[in-house]
């Protein structure tokens, strides 16, 4: 690593590779291939799809250098961009195409926020989470109230062999164990 790098500050290093400095643009990515890394082994990604995450964020960072306002906060931005791209691959979504994209860099109109995605997968892997881990007759009881079309109580009685009276009280208690989850409370409290 060369000892100039911790001299120059992330605003000083996002100028120059604003400028064309690829000195610069080098300094940034051997800065932040870390943190990069880090974000990517939390999600335990297997190596050709953490490499693919990689160099996806830097492809973004090259699309959107210019339109970070704040150079100060780019860790902050390289973090959530990796987080979002990790769960791309996780969810097995595509990742935006230039054509997903205004002449700005930025999301087409009508397009979600960028973080829309991000939030709605940690919700969704919150919600897995809990899910998996009621017990097998509330985790089933909810498989069958979420079914599009939507069952009849007394068709989803017969299927778990219960009541139609009691499903409205273990769709309780296993909403309640939901909401009690620890990855639940910790986007509640977020």
């Amino acid at each position: 690593m060369d000892p100039a790098a911790d001299d120059h500050g992330v605003p000083e290093l996002v100028a120059g590779a604003l400028d064309g400095d690829p000195a610069a643009w080098d300094r940034l990515v051997e800065r932040f291939t870390p943190l990069v890394l880090a974000v990517v082994r939390r999600h335990r990604l297997q190596d050709a799809e953490a490499q693919d995450v990689a160099q996806t964020v830097w492809l973004r960072l090259v699309e959107h250098l210019g339109s970070i306002r704040e150079p100060g906060a780019l860790p902050g931005w390289i973090a959530t961009t990796t987080r979002n791209e990790c769960l791309h691959v996780l969810r097995g979504h595509r990742l935006a195409s230039p054509a997903d994209l205004d002449a700005r860099g930025g999301p087409a109109d009508g397009a979600p926020a960028p973080d829309h995605d991000l939030l709605a997968g940690e919700r969704h892997e919150a919600l897995l989470g809990a899910l998996a881990e009621l017990p097998e007759r509330q985790r089933a009881l909810l498989l069958l109230l979420i079914e599009d079309p939507p069952l009849p109580y007394e068709e989803i009685g017969r299927r778990l062999g219960m009541p139609v009276g009691s499903i409205g009280p273990t769709r309780a208690r296993a909403l309640t164990r939901i909401r009690a989850h620890h990855a639940v409370q910790a986007l509640l409290e977020a």
